[in-house]
């Protein structure tokens, strides 16, 4: 992966190292509930499984975060708006 490089803002290009991308994958997989932590924690895992987890975990709290943003509409549907509940859950909504 020596031969990588990415582009800088400024126009020209900055390498990333090895070592560099050994140490985001390695902290990318301890963020990971299924690979950091739990029985594969001693297990060797490769860097596309890592990366690839690491999109299936952000797409997962993204849904998650929508199916919580469409159970607090339809709880402040439910709700008098003029109460300090429906307060906090359209604070929470925005």
């Amino acid at each position: 992966m020596s031969g990588r490089s990415r582009s800088s803002r400024q126009g020209g290009s900055s390498r990333i190292s090895d070592d560099q991308i050994v140490e985001l994958v390695a902290k990318l997989r301890q963020l990971l509930p299924e690979i950091g932590q739990g029985r594969h924690r001693s297990d060797k895992v490769s860097a596309s499984k890592v990366l690839q987890e690491t999109c299936d975990y952000i797409r997962n709290l993204h849904q998650e975060v929508d199916d919580l943003s469409e159970r607090l509409s339809q709880l402040l549907q439910s709700m008098d708006p003029d109460s300090p509940q429906a307060s906090i859950i359209r604070s929470l909504i925005m």
